[in-house]
């Protein structure tokens, strides 16, 4: 029988609340001073500008990741060219590489993707992007038919008909003599061209897509700001739950997870009613998705559905229109760029009876796809990303023991004077000339996998556009 002694007593019941509670925050912090005293070894071996106690170097930056910040980067990798410390706050810290060799040096070894996308985690789940091991070869076999070429070729008309949408639209706010952004036309352009393409058509209204992409901008701005939170380093689950900031970040999941599972509810309504809609030619994402089986004959889950559906919505649409968008903004800044571009274009197409762009037409294009290539470069879409080393790992000379985070700071690499030179800030289209690139290091030029996965799918909407 249990006792019911105390439990009159508000002491006791107040003792009783708080033990568990204060056992919490010792484990907590306990863990997190033992990761700090190795931080501090670690980190002391490479270069790093001198860091605040509490701020890290990110006092440098006015604690924002703009230009600031890229500024910082960049005076870091003049000095320090294949690897340097960089402190997050306090005495936390991250290696990053940013050279071809040192880069090379940790991609052979083993490795996997860093607990520090954690906080995207309760976005995007253990989708293609966050997902590692078993889980990403299984999915990633899944989903390899999706971006076959016989199968983005049938998507061609789909770019041209975002493209004009846009185009219309940009022509009206032109004639009305209006300033407009950039990145929210691209950003409306290649939702509707992601949806139509990879998720059966799934239908947005205007005021949702605008919804949807104002939501991420401010899930991408609260997951910057977390990184400048003792709490988040504490405790994740703790910030989420007692800062404005982390229950906000979880509202706006919410609304992406919610998007989501209303895409792949319709579809699913449609192929249990047959029609038209289920004699398809071919299956695109969310259909071989529903249709997917493991070896052992069972389907994927609703929440891994949903957790792709969250990814590819994200990546396949926000990377591709920062691409499009840094592209436009360079070729207005270089206007004798931009008419080799329109000569290029305007020669494929001399001779046609209209201008839509084909399959076939995407490798008649040098020059353009240099420029997207060099805007890419010059605006890195996807600044780092963390790697956790599964083994010792000797990087510029220094071993980085097992279980430590390194980053490929892509942004720092394509920035490396010792990389592309002294006029590394100048918008270069022929940097990617074949004379030019044929004895450069392969890892001179790196983009994330997840934007690998989907290069073809990328590079056909921005050409098209």
């Amino acid at each position: 029988m249990v006792s019911l002694v105390g439990l009159n007593d508000p002491m006791s019941l107040l003792i009783g609340l708080l033990l568990p509670a204060l056992v919490y925050v010792l484990v907590v912090v306990v863990k997190f001073l033992l990761g700090l005293r190795k931080d501090i070894g670690l980190g002391s071996k490479f270069p790093s500008p001198p860091y605040h106690w509490l701020y890290g170097n990110n006092h440098l930056t006015d604690l924002t990741f703009g230009e600031k910040y890229l500024s910082v980067i960049r005076e870091i990798v003049e000095k320090n060219p294949k690897a340097h410390s960089y402190w997050m706050l306090g005495t936390i810290n991250i290696i990053q590489v940013t050279h071809p060799e040192t880069i090379r040096q940790l991609l052979k070894s083993k490795s996997k993707k860093s607990n520090d996308y954690g906080t995207l985690r309760a976005w995007l789940g253990n989708g293609l992007f966050l997902s590692d091991g078993d889980v990403w070869k299984v999915h990633r076999r899944l989903l390899t038919p999706t971006f076959h070429f016989d199968v983005l070729k049938q998507y061609v008309s789909v770019y041209n008909r975002g493209a004009t949408e846009m185009i219309s639209r940009l022509s009206e706010t032109a004639k009305k003599g209006e300033v407009f952004e950039m990145f929210q036309e691209a950003s409306m352009c290649t939702l509707e061209i992601i949806l139509q393409s990879a998720f059966s058509g799934g239908q947005m209204s205007e005021e949702t897509k605008n919804e949807y992409i104002a939501a991420i901008r401010k899930l991408k701005l609260l997951f910057l700001q977390m990184t400048f939170q003792p709490l988040y380093y504490l405790s994740k689950s703790a910030y989420y739950l007692l800062s404005p900031g982390g229950r906000e970040y979880i509202r706006f999941c919410k609304l992406m997870h919610d998007t989501a599972e209303s895409i792949v509810t319709k579809r699913r309504r449609q192929l249990m009613h047959g029609g038209s809609s289920q004699q398809k030619a071919r299956l695109d994402f969310l259909d071989i998705l529903l249709s997917a089986r493991y070896e052992d004959g069972t389907g994927l889950t609703d929440l891994e559905i949903r957790e792709e559906v969250d990814t590819f919505l994200f990546a396949g649409h926000e990377t591709t229109a920062s691409a499009l968008s840094w592209t436009l903004y360079s070729l207005a800044q270089h206007p004798h760029h931009q008419e080799k571009v329109r000569e290029e274009v305007n020669h494929l197409l001399s001779g046609r009876d209209d201008d839509t762009i084909q399959w076939e037409d995407l490798h008649k294009l040098p020059y353009l796809t240099m420029c997207l290539k060099e805007a890419m470069r010059l605006h890195t879409p996807v600044p780092l990303i963390i790697r956790t080393v599964l083994e010792d790992t000797v990087i510029d000379g220094v071993t980085v023991p097992k279980g430590f985070d390194v980053s490929i700071h892509l942004y720092g690499l394509h920035h490396n004077p010792a990389v592309w030179g002294p006029d590394h800030m100048e918008f270069d289209p022929n940097r990617s000339r074949p004379e030019r690139v044929k004895d450069r290091d392969s890892h001179t030029f790196e983009i994330p996998a997840v934007f690998c996965r989907t290069e073809e799918l990328h590079r056909s909407e921005l050409c098209t556009e």
